[in-house]
């Protein structure tokens, strides 16, 4: 490989390589730009520093795609032996053995990551020291097509149920359709006992709005109505990372955003793209949100007194 296929990145105290930096990994065409590797390397940098904290400690899946969007694609679960030793890796308990993922503590990783064709980067719930107990609790709002209005709709009638329960929650962008709500929980409650309190919340709102919400897994049984997807609050699922690029044409990404900007007219799932959501990153969109967790017993308690 010839010098000028390699480009030497500065990374915090780290000097990281990034192998073929013009490799075209999301194609131009139509609305869409054309961006490169280098391109995607230089978008994590610049958002690193907001990104991390929403990485350090967390099991991580990769969405690898060597040769860009047109080209074949893997989720990466175990970290591959070429990685770097200083790249940290946490072995993780699974039935009939075990897997090594890769957690993402500093800016190095994160270039090195995307220097392997990493285009989104998809965490865990739960932190290394205690994979059993998630802090995050995740609400997808899945639309049955491409009209973004039942997606704000079920956004404010979710937040106004959260806030009732007295659950301080976060609005995110997927860069796909939907839209995710996110919760921060106290990290003391297992899997089960979140996905099940999850459900519940869901249910209660497709009940109070059966013509426009369901909580049904089949997409047969949905009809035209937006799914309320609490599925990813399980043990060794994954979400995507807060400000992870997508790999859809234009590289959208996955932003944190204010509750007010879901009224704003451009809003929508895919409105951020690596040209200009280290921007909105430095808004500090969810400076509003408490940082430490809730405890789900009192929540719990609302909830069955609105339940009856």
């Amino acid at each position: 490989m010839s010098g000028d296929d390699v480009r030497t990145v500065r990374a915090g105290r780290r000097t990281v390589e990034v192998h073929r930096p013009d490799k075209v990994l999301f194609p131009g065409g139509g609305d869409a730009k054309e961006y490169t590797k280098s391109d995607l390397v230089d978008y994590y940098r610049a958002v690193a520093p907001f990104m991390l904290p929403q990485l350090r400690g967390r099991p991580l899946m990769l969405e690898r795609h060597p040769d860009g969007l047109d080209g074949p694609q893997f989720m990466q679960k175990n970290t591959p032996d070429t990685f770097p030793d200083w790249i940290t890796r946490v072995e993780v308990p699974k039935e009939g053995g075990t897997v090594c993922h890769t957690v993402c503590d500093d800016t190095a990783t994160l270039v090195h990551i995307a220097d392997q064709a990493c285009i989104t980067l998809h965490r865990w719930l739960s932190r290394t020291g205690r994979l059993e107990s998630p802090d995050r609790m995740v609400f997808d709002l899945d639309p049955s097509g491409d009209s973004f209005a039942p997606v704000r709709e079920a956004a404010r009638l979710l937040g106004e149920l959260l806030d009732e329960l007295k659950l301080p929650s976060a609005l995110m962008t997927t860069g796909s359709r939907g839209l995710h709500v996110i919760v921060s929980v106290g990290g003391h409650h297992g899997f089960d006992e979140v996905r099940e309190f999850a459900r519940d919340v869901a249910d209660t709102l497709a009940t109070a709005h059966p013509d426009r919400l369901t909580t049904a897994a089949r997409k047969k049984d949905r009809g035209d109505r937006l799914y309320l997807d609490v599925q990813r609050n399980a043990y060794a699922q994954t979400a995507v990372v807060p400000f992870t690029v997508r790999a859809r044409p234009g590289a959208p990404v996955a932003v944190p955003v204010t509750w007010d900007q879901l009224d704003e007219p451009d809003f929508g799932p895919r409105r951020w793209t690596i040209a200009d959501a280290a921007d909105q990153a430095r808004t500090n969109p969810w400076a509003d949100v408490p940082t430490r967790g809730r405890a789900l017993g009192p929540a719990r308690r609302r909830l069955d007194a609105l339940r009856g």
